[in-house]
């Protein structure tokens, strides 16, 4: 008499050398330090209380024109650089350009008066000065991401340096749309809704509030453990879910008072869509943004939406100007390093080589 039964090929044998490996992994991840951020070969060329200008230069320098790069005031800035293999700013210095990257810092109570304007004309413009003085160079490439992009943009209309290309990744445009709920967004606009008490109260925002917020808001913020314990066995992979685990949970803190601009000028009153938002007495119009424009969203971004990053196509003057869609989330175009490899396509033909300088 048969005594095979039906099914019983259908629970896959384990690989055992590959689950050992997998379960030995977590442990390690769970109960060790957190991984060291080794960043791109650097010099600081200027500073200005918590700010830092960090110089990259080019391993093999072939372009003339420098990058400078912005992001966020909400988050750290390493995001750009996490280490080899997947660095934004590695990419960029191994394809020949030298770097600037511009590390707002993460303020104190003692910095809970900085506006959004100190931060884009005493910090910013002054850092993109100093930026153009040290490299020597007659102009410079500028490139924003998040909400760096949206800062990016608002120092192109009102500046008068030579900025030669401009480039804004995942960028909040329009701020009548978004991640927020949309109850907050209507309580904000109708002034139902205000932070300006919880503000006054705290004078700079915690970090950990922020990262709450942030893990509430976007599900790339809960680090999510079910992909690590599903390709733990992957050491590419688990290294950079160790790095994107340490950076979701080493949040900036925010100067109260850039904090009730983002949240009055921007979220509720929409001025920069609108061109009423004026910063040091500069009104900002983005139809002063002439030079050629890059602009890029993520398919899956929960972050910045792609309808928030649209408009800024129609509201500038540039005639050269081109918008792409990558295929993939807010975190992972800089933890990837993809975000130099689209850029380079773009730029590349925008700045001068070496060789067009010198003869």
């Amino acid at each position: 008499m048969s005594t095979n039964a039906r099914g019983t090929n259908f629970i896959p044998l384990l690989n055992l050398e590959k689950e050992t490996k997998r379960w030995n992994q977590l442990y390690k991840i769970m109960t060790g330090p957190k991984p060291e951020i080794i960043p791109t070969p650097r010099q600081c060329v200027w500073k200005k209380n918590k700010t830092t200008l960090w110089f990259h230069p080019a391993k093999e320098k072939k372009h003339a024109v420098p990058v400078f790069l912005i992001y966020s005031l909400l988050n750290k800035v390493y995001i750009l650089d996490v280490g080899e293999g997947s660095s934004v700013v590695g990419g960029l210095t191994e394809r020949g350009y030298d770097v600037y990257l511009l590390d707002w810092g993460s303020p104190g109570l003692e910095d809970s008066d900085i506006t959004l304007d100190n931060y884009i004309i005493d910090y910013l413009e002054n850092s993109l000065k100093r930026a153009l003085r040290h490299s020597g160079a007659k102009e410079i490439s500028l490139a924003g991401y998040c909400l760096g992009g949206t800062i990016a943009a608002i120092l192109a209309s009102i500046t008068k340096l030579p900025i030669k290309n401009l480039s804004l990744a995942a960028v909040p445009i329009d701020f009548s749309v978004g991640i927020v709920p949309d109850k907050w967004l209507e309580g904000l606009q109708k002034g139902e809704l205000s932070f300006d008490r919880f503000v006054d109260a705290h004078e700079t925002i915690p970090s950990e509030f922020l990262y709450l917020m942030f893990r509430m808001l976007s599900p790339s913020y809960g680090s999510p453990k079910m992909n690590l314990i599903s390709r733990a066995h992957d050491d590419k992979y688990v290294e950079k879910w160790r790095r994107m685990d340490k950076w979701t949970k080493d949040t900036a803190s925010f100067a109260g008072s850039a904090f009730k601009q983002l949240f009055n000028d921007l979220y509720k009153d929409n001025k920069l869509l609108k061109g009423e938002l004026v910063i040091g007495s500069r009104k900002v119009d983005l139809k002063n943004i002439r030079c050629p424009l890059f602009v890029f969203s993520c398919s899956r971004d929960t972050l910045v939406l792609e309808q928030q990053s649209l408009p800024v196509m129609d509201l500038v003057s540039s005639e050269d100007k081109t918008y792409e869609v990558y295929e993939g989330g807010h975190v992972s175009l800089a933890l990837t390093g993809v975000f130099a490899e689209i850029w380079d396509k773009w730029l590349s033909a925008r700045s001068k080589e070496i060789q067009e300088v010198l003869v």
